[in-house]
C-alpha cells in the first residue's frame, strides 16, 4: 500500500495513517510518499517497512552501509538521512515527549558531538550476535534473526581492526567487541549454556574475557581491563562495565554537567547511578576538600572500578546498593547537588520521590531515552522541581537514540 509519513516518532519511526489507522513506517523520513509492507499489525496500529520511496524528502540520501535497509541490520535507523537531519528528527522526538508526557513546550536543538565524521566510525562497544553455526552478525530489526556483516560502519576503526565479523566463534551467543581512548581493546565473550567457545586468532591484539554468568566475567586472556583517559584523569573500566560508547561523549556530558550543576567549593553533592565515578571524580575536584560527594553504584564491579578511580578524593565515597535504599541506608536528607544517570528505564517514582526530598538546589539528569526522562520531569514537577534546562546530544549517530541533560531547580509549587 501506499501512504504518506507526516511526523517522527520515537523510536526510529514516523507515522502516517491508511484507512483510519495508525501505521508507523521504518526507512521514511516526514513529508516523504512510500510504498510499505506491512510487518506487524494489531487492532490499533500497523507497523510496517518502506519498500519504495515515490516522493522522497530533500534529507534523503543513499545509507552508506549495504546492511542498512527493511528486513536488514536494526542496528541503525537513519542512515537513509543526513546527520543534520538526524539531529533536528531526534529534536522533534524530544520535544513531542516532552509535550505529551510532561506537558511541556519546549525548543530543543540536537548538538553534534565531536569524534564520528558523517556520522560513521564512532561506536567503541558493539555486541555480535552469533548463529548456531558460529557466524557472528547484528539482530534484525524487532527480530531474534542475525544479519551476517562483514564490516559494521558505525563501529570505531579500532573496535573493527578485531576483526571479530570474519571469524568463527562456535560455541558462543554473543561477542562483544571494545575499544577505549588510550588505545586498549577488550573481547567479551559470553557462551551458549555450558558450550566452550572456540576462540579465533584476532586481527589485532586485545584481551579476552568469558561471561560467567550473574553478571560476572573471567579474563583468560590479559587482565581484561580498559582504561579511558577523560579531563585529564584516567578512569579504569572492568570489561564490558559501563562506558559511552561514543569517542566524545563522555567529555561532552561531563561540560554539560558541570556547566548546569555550577558545583562549589563546600558543597555536598550525590552522584547516583555513578558508574565508573566520572562525574563523581569531577565533582570531587570542584567541591574541595571542605566538600564532599557520595557515588551510588549497584554494579559490584563498578564499585570497585569507581573505588579505585577517585583514589586521592577523600572528599568523595562510593557505595554498593539501589539509589533508594543506599540513601536511607546511610541517612542522606539533604544535599546541595544531585547528578542522576539512570538506565534507560529512567528513575521511576519512587527514585524521583527519595531525590526530590532532598530539596537540592540544582538536580542534573542524565538520560539516554526521552520518553522515560519526560514521565520523570513531570513527577518531579509535581514535586516542586521544575524544569530549567533541557540539552540533547547526538552521541549516536544513525540511531534513533539521543542522550539528554536537564536540569531541575526548586519551584515551591507542588501538586
Amino acid at each position: 500500500m501506499e501512504i504518506t509519513v507526516d511526523r517522527v516518532a520515537n523510536g526510529g519511526w514516523c507515522v502516517g495513517r491508511h484507512e483510519g489507522r495508525v501505521v508507523f513506517v521504518r526507512h521514511a523520513l516526514p513529508g516523504e510518499r512510500v510504498r510499505v509492507r506491512v510487518t506487524e499489525e494489531t487492532a490499533r496500529f500497523l507497523r510496517a517497512d518502506a519498500v519504495e520511496v515515490l516522493r522522497p524528502s530533500p534529507d534523503r540520501v543513499q545509507a552508506p552501509c549495504p546492511y542498512a535497509g527493511p528486513g536488514k541490520c536494526g542496528g541503525c535507523d537513519w542512515q537513509h538521512a543526513t546527520p543534520e537531519a538526524q539531529r533536528r528528527l531526534k529534536a522533534r522526538v524530544i520535544e513531542e515527549q516532552f509535550a505529551r508526557l510532561a506537558g511541556i513546550e519546549r525548543e530543543v536543538t540536537v548538538e553534534e558531538v565531536p569524534g564520528a565524521p558523517g556520522g560513521l566510525g564512532w561506536r567503541t562497544r558493539v555486541q555480535f550476535a552469533v548463529g548456531p553455526d558460529g557466524t557472528p552478525g547484528l539482530r534484525r530489526h524487532r527480530s531474534h534473526e542475525i544479519e551476517p556483516v562483514d564490516a559494521c560502519l558505525i563501529a570505531h576503526p579500532e573496535v573493527e581492526a578485531v576483526g571479530a565479523e570474519t571469524r568463527n566463534w562456535r560455541g558462543a551467543e554473543t561477542v562483544e567487541v571494545i575499544a577505549s581512548s588510550t588505545g586498549d581493546r577488550a573481547v567479551v565473550v559470553t557462551p551458549k549454556g555450558r558450550r566452550t567457545v572456540t576462540m579465533p586468532d584476532l586481527g589485532a591484539p586485545a584481551d579476552v574475557l568469558v561471561h560467567e554468568g550473574r553478571g560476572r566475567t573471567r579474563a583468560v586472556r590479559g587482565e581484561g581491563v580498559l582504561h579511558e583517559k577523560v579531563a585529564g584523569r584516567t578512569f579504569r573500566v572492568t570489561g564490558s562495565g559501563f562506558w559511552q560508547v561514543h569517542p566524545g561523549a563522555a567529555q561532552t556530558l561531563l561540560d554539560a554537567v558541570l556547566e548546569l550543576g555550577a558545583p562549589r567549593p563546600g558543597e555536598w553533592a550525590l552522584d547516583l547511578y555513578c558508574g565508573a565515578g566520572l562525574f563523581a571524580a569531577a565533582l570531587a575536584e570542584a567541591v574541595g576538600p571542605e566538600g564532599g560527594v557520595l557515588g551510588v553504584e549497584s554494579d559490584d564491579a563498578a564499585v570497585r572500578d569507581a573505588r579505585r578511580n577517585l583514589r586521592g578524593l577523600p572528599q568523595a565515597r562510593i557505595e554498593r546498593g539501589r539509589v533508594e535504599t543506599a540513601l536511607d541506608r546511610h541517612g542522606i536528607e539533604r544535599a546541595d547537588l544531585v547528578v542522576v544517570d539512570p538506565p534507560r528505564a529512567g528513575l521511576g517514582r519512587p527514585v524521583v520521590e527519595r531525590v526530590a526530598a532532598l530539596e537540592a538546589a540544582r538536580i542534573v539528569y542524565v538520560s539516554c531515552d526521552p520518553a522515560t526522562l519526560a514521565r520523570d520531569v513531570a513527577w518531579f514537577a509535581g514535586l516542586g522541581c521544575g524544569l530549567a534546562e533541557l540539552r540533547g546530544y547526538d552521541c549516536f549517530p544513525m540511531t534513533s537514540h539521543v542522550e539528554c541533560v536537564a536540569l531541575l531547580t526548586p519551584t515551591g509549587a507542588r501538586s
